[in-house]
């Protein structure tokens, strides 16, 4: 099955990164959220990150105007019905997300593959609100997408070896890394980086150290590029607490317990990057 167009829904960070990608590889793309106003900011934010590659010398004027011609935007899901994959990048709820595979399983051809970039909740789940578990695939993309190289590809109970064969080759057309991953509450990614990340919540709950000295341990002293707290400020606390939270009830294991300091920070609207307040200001 060659894959032509694909179809996103949700016009966030993820979504219009996917939509970025997929566009730069040769993809036509629709992109789809509830909103105009939504889809106006994504496209700004792909044109904004194209012309950075522009101007570093990456990508040429005219291949930047080819990747936004390949981007049709649209404020109704009808507007996937003939993707040969659509993959959806909305917020992570599993009602939501059943909801809206329920609309694109009635709307697109029985061929059709319909992917999440959950980075947490159950494939299976998720599939089993359709009428083709077979075709549904998770495919995690890494943030920020046009940079990051993992895509997690998460089969469920009932993912045909069909389904995640073509998922894997469109991921390696889109120039990243897929990565097979069984269903498990975080896959891989964060199953281990959000408990990490937790635990440094916990260090400065309890006074261990200071939120700088706290992520300059783990770069020098593991050689991590960002600190666990800098990095769940850019990925937003409440998005850290929602992994969190998944991993808690999937796992019924206490190790997975939210610290009460990120559950406090969420509740106070001081989410990170996003709202200029989280573990550091911005």
């Amino acid at each position: 099955m060659e894959i032509k167009k694909i179809g996103v829904v949700g016009a966030g960070t993820m979504g219009n990164g996917i939509a970025h990608v997929a566009a730069q590889s040769g993809f036509d793309v629709v992109l789809v959220d509830v909103d105009q106003k939504f889809l106006d900011k994504a496209l700004g934010t792909i044109k904004k990150n194209l012309g950075r590659q522009v101007e570093k010398g990456k990508l040429t004027q005219e291949q930047m105007d080819g990747t936004l011609g390949k981007i049709k935007t649209a404020a109704s899901l009808e507007a996937v019905k003939d993707c040969g994959v659509v993959v959806e990048a909305v917020f992570e709820d599993l009602k939501v997300k059943k909801d809206i595979f329920v609309k694109l399983d009635a709307l697109c051809p029985p061929e059709a593959i319909l992917a999440t970039n959950t980075s947490t909740i159950s494939i299976t789940q998720i599939a089993s609100a359709t009428k083709r578990p077979d075709k549904v695939i998770g495919m995690h993309f890494m943030n920020p997408v046009p940079m990051m190289q993992l895509v997690e590809v998460i089969k469920g109970v009932a993912t045909s070896e069909t389904t995640y064969q073509i998922v894997d080759e469109l991921a390696k057309k889109m120039g990243k890394t897929p990565v097979l991953v069984n269903d498990y509450p975080g896959f891989v990614a964060n199953r281990v980086l959000q408990p990490m990340i937790n635990e440094a919540c916990y260090c400065l709950m309890e006074g261990v150290a200071t939120p700088e000295a706290i992520d300059t341990v783990m770069k020098l002293g593991a050689n991590h590029p960002l600190g666990p707290l800098a990095l769940a400020d850019l990925i937003g606390l409440d998005v850290c607490l929602a992994i969190m939270e998944v991993l808690y009830t999937g796992f019924s294991d206490s190790k997975y317990r939210p610290c009460p300091l990120l559950k406090k920070m969420v509740a106070a609207g001081n989410l990170g990057r996003k709202t200029g307040q989280g573990f550091f200001k911005y």
